[in-house]
């Protein structure tokens, strides 16, 4: 029914504007406006993802988005250096070290809030 149908993922923020300012500025992500109230975060292989500002939004409890990076830990140095702070983790089943790098089991990744309190995440590979 839906095989031909273009889809698209989205997610919510309280303050487009904040939002917008992070994700063009502080993590250097083109953003383009279509709408009021709407912006799309467009990635180099061609992937967009809407964003819409929401009343009464609520954090997601789950990762939003995962940037694959080479090095994840000279990326976390240049993002904490700009102001952005990582998330620690630790609990049985998930560590991270000093800097918010969780290493070993699984990909080498490090998770971040943008300024809605979504869950945002570096990965390497």
């Amino acid at each position: 029914m839906l095989k031909n149908a273009p889809f698209y993922a989205g997610f919510a923020v309280d303050d487009m504007e904040r939002a917008m300012a992070f994700y063009r500025e502080t993590l250097g992500v083109e953003v383009a406006d279509v709408g009021p109230g709407l912006a799309a975060l467009r990635a180099t292989n061609g992937y967009s993802v809407l964003v819409y500002e929401k009343a009464g939004h609520e954090p997601a409890a789950h990762t939003i988005l995962n940037f694959p990076v080479d090095d994840v830990e000279s990326t976390v140095d240049a993002l904490r250096a700009a102001g952005v702070e990582f998330e620690r983790y630790d609990d049985e089943q998930l560590k991270t070290d000093e800097k918010g790098i969780a290493r070993g089991e699984g990909p080498t990744i490090a998770w971040f809030r943008d300024p809605a309190g979504n869950i945002v995440s570096v990965i390497e590979g």
